[in-house]
């Protein structure tokens, strides 16, 4: 039985992640904003989910949320945030929205995580086929996109910096999935693979990938992205 903090937890890859997880036996911290949609989560399998709500933006948040932490097995860093705006149209408050969700939240909670991860620990940073380099790119997502493509450099250098510690670190570059974050940004498009689909292969990948990949930025898409 192993022990994993997933983030982004209350809705869509990482509740579906969660619960995947906590259905195989494994305890699961999950953590999100909204405590409502917690709670939920928590009723699907009680025995194997705790909830902790933490706002990854606020830094007391993240030192509440590692002091209550044991040592754990590894991380999804699922949380995070899409603006589709025309770069023009694009302010300096999008542009730091942008980057503190989806880049500096992962920076701050992983730095306060690193005394509570276990040896063969594993990272998993969920990045976007908007910032894998040499993917198409669409018009509106180029903040979002950019910071996304900086969590995926993350993740090359921190396997790096961690490697002695015998902790891995991964991103995957997700494409189209059908969430909520997903229906807002592009009403009335259709992903090809669901958020059930994506979290089952997640969980597989969180608890075996380790053994084959670190440093890695990997693809996860059957098409190219909306």
């Amino acid at each position: 039985m192993k022990t994993f903090l997933i983030t982004g937890a209350s809705r869509g890859i990482g509740f579906q992640l969660s619960k995947q997880l906590a259905d195989q036996g494994n305890n699961v911290i999950a953590t999100a904003r909204t405590e409502t949609a917690l709670q939920k989560l928590k009723s699907e399998n009680p025995e194997h989910i705790k909830m902790q709500c933490a706002d990854l933006s606020s830094m007391d948040d993240i030192l509440n949320l590692t002091t209550y932490l044991d040592e754990i097995d590894g991380l999804v860093f699922n949380a995070g945030a899409l603006i589709n705006k025309p770069f023009t149209e694009l302010s300096d408050s999008d542009w730091k929205q942008m980057l503190d969700v989806n880049l500096m939240a992962a920076v701050r909670l992983i730095r306060s995580l690193i005394p509570k991860l276990k040896e063969n620990s594993h990272i998993v940073l969920i990045s976007s086929m908007g910032g894998y380099q040499g993917s198409s790119k669409f018009p509106g997502l180029s903040a979002y996109s950019a910071s996304k493509g900086a969590l995926s450099i993350l993740a090359e250098c921190l396997a790096a910096e961690l490697q002695e510690q015998r902790i891995s670190v991964n991103a995957l570059c997700l494409g189209a999935v059908q969430t909520e974050m997903l229906e807002n940004a592009f009403p009335g498009f259709q992903a090809p693979v669901s958020a059930s689909e994506m979290g089952a292969y997640i969980s597989h990948f969180l608890i075996e990938g380790n053994r084959y990949y670190n440093g890695k930025v990997l693809p996860v898409s059957l098409a190219d992205p909306k």
